[in-house]
């Protein structure tokens, strides 16, 4: 369920901290929603915000989306997330700027004393993640030369890749080879779901405002649409795989997609759009369910000592529970995000192994 910024103050999980660096004109947010089921855990994004209200809005999104990840996924942790609002884009940030926020950063979690642990997400990545561990021990994702386990960016595109496949088969599409298939953002994680769709022979629509990204894409045979038509260009299934809040409940409205499965966090940006595409029979596979596999990745390997072997069965695993989830919605008459909750709690309440 999306959260009004309005509610940035008025949230229920368990810490904030916030930090101002007047040096580089960084603020840093971390929210801790849950230690309920262990240690809190979630990924460091660094993004240009329009107000400190906004960050802290969409901080605390993402720490709900990852107490929920952890619980439908029987992982041992609770959620939490870092922002760094920054003053410019990413981009636009030179290095030395940037190494002094990444060390700040580590600070900030240094001081909650293994409360919360980080990793990689939007414009972070296994080096930053090196950069944290100078400072800092409550990290994942480093590069494995560092003894980490490196990005779950590949894990993460295989989760929501058997959540495609999944959806395929509940919704009477059969398999992912014929379908339309139009994702939108190839960085780390869309760009391994463009590569892994094409080759099961999806026919593959791609958008992205990177024009490098597209021109890569279109080598083996994607075609390019336009940012502004993702959501009214006919399609199969349509995969957000860039920021969230891409459907609230006007686009829900008029989505030209038999289902919606993508990488993004909190797809949805409001509570009504969930209802909205279960009214049309638009299948939605909740986004904390289709891609968990970057957490099963990394808790697994850094925390479990998971092998290959296994952190490939528990993400395979992914598509048994989006299953469920879909049968949840179907038997109870609700919105399969409400199904996935339902089903989140259930499994923190009495925390059962995934099917191997």
């Amino acid at each position: 369920m999306a959260m009004d910024p309005g509610d940035a103050f008025r949230w229920d999980g368990e810490l904030t901290l916030t930090r101002h660096d007047p040096e580089t004109g960084a603020t840093f947010v971390i929210r801790v929603d849950s230690i309920r089921h262990g240690r809190a855990a979630g990924g460091t994004r660094a993004a240009h915000y329009p107000s400190l209200t906004d960050a802290l809005a969409d901080a605390a999104r993402l720490a709900d989306a990852m107490t929920l990840k952890m619980a439908v996924s029987n992982l041992p942790m609770g959620g939490g997330k870092s922002v760094i609002a920054l003053p410019v884009p990413r981009k636009d940030i030179d290095t030395r700027a940037w190494d002094r926020i990444l060390r700040l950063h580590a600070e900030n979690i240094d001081r909650l004393n293994g409360i919360y642990w980080t990793g990689p997400d939007v414009n972070t990545n296994s080096a930053d993640m090196d950069i944290v561990g100078d400072t800092t021990g409550f990290v994942f994702g480093r590069s494995v030369g560092r003894g980490g386990a490196g990005s779950s960016a590949v894990n993460t595109a295989v989760g929501v890749f058997e959540a495609m496949k999944a959806t395929a088969r509940f919704g009477g599409m059969g398999g992912i080879e014929g379908l339309t298939v139009l994702i939108q953002g190839l960085g780390a994680v869309g760009g391994h779901l463009a590569t892994m769709a094409a080759e099961a022979g999806a026919r593959l629509l791609v958008a992205d405002v990177d024009s490098d990204r597209i021109a890569w894409a279109q080598r083996f045979g994607c075609n390019p649409v336009p940012i502004q038509q993702v959501t009214t260009t006919p399609c199969d299934i349509f995969a957000p795989c860039a920021m969230g809040a891409v459907v609230d409940r006007a686009v829900a409205r008029r989505l030209s997609a038999s289902a919606v499965v993508g990488a993004a966090n909190n797809i949805l940006a409001d509570a009504e759009a969930g209802s909205v595409l279960r009214d049309r029979e638009i299948l939605y596979a909740p986004d904390f369910v289709s891609n968990a596999g970057g957490a099963l990745h990394l808790v697994g390997r850094e925390v479990l000592g998971w092998d290959d072997e296994t952190v490939a069965s528990y993400t395979e695993a992914i598509g048994q529970t989006l299953t469920l989830v879909y049968q949840i919605s179907a038997a109870d008459g609700v919105p399969t995000d409400v199904a996935a909750r339902t089903l989140a709690r259930k499994r923190a309440d009495a925390p059962e192994p995934l099917a191997r």
